[in-house]
């Protein structure tokens, strides 16, 4: 008989760590979706707007749908997509540290300049992968972060309101 308790205890806690897993991946591919129909948007309009405002448009837009969801869908998971893009944007960091430097491609650069000006565009663009850091990464991992800061601010407003 105490083995059918313990068979269902381990039932529950991977019944639950299976819907945690996929409500993570859910609200991460919602941030990221926003994101996407964000540079969709862009792409239609072509605005001439400096990367700093782009990147904080990504970082605002996912933050208000993350905000306006989970005001309607509460979960706590929802709060922890910021990890993904953090994971995201240490593994395009270490492949950008990896490159070799040459002209037209940050000649003579430190890790920090590789960085800044591959992901950030500052002062000005590396040269490496093509210029798209910033598309490639660092606009993705803001939104999960936007995302993220969203979903929290909603839970913590939940919870007071309660």
């Amino acid at each position: 008989m105490t083995t059918n308790l313990v068979m269902s205890e381990e039932d529950e806690a991977s019944d639950k760590l299976s819907r945690q897993a996929f409500a993570f991946f859910l609200h991460m591919m919602i941030g990221l979706g926003t994101w996407v129909v964000l540079m969709l948007i862009g792409y239609a309009i072509q605005p001439r707007v400096p990367q700093l405002f782009i990147l904080a448009l990504s970082l605002i837009v996912p933050a208000a749908v993350g905000f306006l969801y989970l005001r309607a869908r509460p979960e706590p998971m929802a709060g922890h997509v910021w990890l993904a893009g953090l994971i995201w944007l240490m593994i395009v960091s270490l492949w950008i540290l990896d490159m070799p430097t040459g002209p037209n491609a940050c000649n003579e650069c430190s890790a920090t300049e590789k960085l800044s000006r591959t992901l950030f565009s500052l002062p000005r663009p590396s040269g490496l992968i093509d210029d798209n850091g910033p598309f490639l990464c660092t606009w993705p991992a803001a939104a999960l972060a936007g995302y993220s800061i969203g979903a929290r601010l909603a839970m913590r407003r939940k919870k007071s309101e309660e």
